[in-house]
């Protein structure tokens, strides 16, 4: 898909994110708005994957190491077409496969079980030292969110990625500035991300998150001697008016009048 397709692409999964969180009454809609873009493009623009063949030796691999945004995961997988889009009317209810935060031995299309953060990025370092080891072209993927980053094991796998220089791995932090209950910067400020990135051997790419012509080039160049990190500056709940930077909407389910409203916003 080029840009514009990707654009629309996304508004779709927003509107469906946002009925499933409501049919579940469960979930993390803020976050899930915030990465949306990204993930889109990713499945949909950039990822050597098949989804009648989820376990392809040479696929790439992709981690959501932010786990508890698993409804945008889901959304994205099932209209990649992972599996059927009207599973997702199952999400957080009892024996679904479609948990709260996604199981690789479940749901086709997840590569790592996720939820404790500070998990995922470590995986796909070795993931990516794997590939190399065994001469193989596919790449890693992993996507963080930036309060995750206060997890001391992102920076152990962020040193080890640099150190080793490994070109197949791209980093992609949600830059959305909230966490559950507070902005980041009041709670551990993590400024300069991206110096501090590249002062441990990673080459930056600083773009807006929500750009889909941005997030396709930064995301399709791999790493010429060194890993990858996108530094994407998102907007928690973008979208939807009266969800954007608002902290609340980290852990909150909209109310069926919301969900309405949001609806109608994302439909102009």
């Amino acid at each position: 898909m080029d840009a514009a397709a990707l654009r629309e692409e996304a508004r779709e999964v927003r509107k469906r994110i946002l009925v499933t969180i409501g049919e579940a009454g469960l979930g993390h809609v803020g976050g899930d708005l915030s990465v949306t873009d990204i993930l889109t493009t990713l499945f949909f623009g950039v990822l050597d994957v098949e989804p009648a063949a989820p376990q392809a030796p040479g696929r790439d691999r992709f981690i959501l190491s932010k786990g508890h945004c698993a409804a945008a995961l889901y959304t994205v997988l099932a209209r990649r077409g992972f599996f059927e889009e009207a599973e997702l009317s199952t999400f957080m209810k009892p024996l679904s496969r479609l948990n709260g935060h996604p199981n690789r031995r479940k749901v086709p299309g997840v590569e790592a079980n996720t939820g404790p953060l500070g998990h995922g990025l470590p995986i796909a370092a070795g993931a990516a030292m794997g590939a190399r080891l065994k001469g193989e072209t596919w790449r890693t993927f992993c996507v963080t969110g930036d309060g995750e980053l206060q997890e001391g094991s992102n920076w152990e796998a962020m040193m080890f990625a640099g150190h080793q220089q490994l070109s197949n791995l791209t980093l992609i932090t949600d830059r959305n500035g909230l966490q559950q209950g507070a902005r980041v910067d009041d709670t551990n400020d993590l400024s300069p991300l991206g110096e501090k990135l590249a002062a441990f051997g990673w080459e930056v790419r600083d773009i807006d998150g929500h750009d889909h012509a941005a997030l396709l080039d930064a995301l399709g160049r791999p790493g010429t001697t060194k890993p990858v990190f996108v530094l994407a500056r998102t907007v928690k709940g973008k979208g939807v008016s009266f969800m954007e930077n608002g902290v609340e909407w980290h852990h909150k389910v909209p109310s069926a009048e919301q969900i309405e409203a949001g609806l109608k916003e994302l439909s102009r």
